[in-house]
């Protein structure tokens, strides 16, 4: 809510129709309307993809990086009369757009390929790879031309020489999607 002026931000569907929930912004953007990145991967799950997609979803941010976790699922712990309790998944979390994030994830507007062999989030397991995962649900979503980035191609930063920053930082200053992809001759996903 910190970033959006309005709008929807993420919504709560159950088995239950009486019991959708809408999350809404209020009015307050922190940031007043200052240009964005967010970077995600697999490594992004549940509350940061409901960030990320709405975000995205009202153009307030860019994401880049690679598709994240896809944890969209709302866990109950219900208690049990002596001890414990029952863990159970009782609704799903879906994005402004109306997909759901469960399993699939949230893609970014421009992805950034890893330098060979440098990449330790393309070992990270997604919530689909888990075994028992709930699948996801309602049509597969229709993918587009998607631009793509080599890390290689954007500077180094900080002292971890992160240069997926170098990328984020690079698109800022670049002031626009189009400056940014022709500085690092991005090539489009086919």
């Amino acid at each position: 809510d910190s970033f959006l002026d309005k709008g929807e931000i993420v919504a709560v569907r159950g088995r239950n129709p009486g019991r959708h929930r809408v999350h809404r912004a209020s009015a307050g953007d922190l940031a007043n309307g200052l240009p964005m990145v967010v970077l995600i991967n697999s490594g992004s799950a549940s509350a940061s993809e409901i960030v990320a997609s709405a975000l995205q979803y009202h153009r307030r941010a860019t994401l880049m990086g690679s598709r994240s976790f896809g944890k969209g699922s709302v866990q109950t712990i219900l208690p049990l009369p002596l001890e414990g309790g029952l863990k159970m998944t009782t609704a799903l979390y879906y994005a402004p757009s109306g997909k759901t994030i469960q399993a699939r994830g949230v893609a970014p507007d421009i992805i950034i390929n890893p330098a060979k062999g440098d990449d330790p989030a393309t070992k990270r397991r997604r919530e689909q790879d888990l075994p028992g995962a709930m699948p996801a649900v309602g049509k597969e979503p229709v993918h587009t031309a998607t631009p793509q980035v080599s890390e290689s191609g954007c500077p180094e930063v900080g002292e971890n020489k992160d240069r997926q920053l170098g990328c984020a930082l690079a698109f800022l200053h670049a002031g626009s999607a189009k400056n940014f992809l022709a500085m690092v001759k991005a090539q489009p996903r086919i």
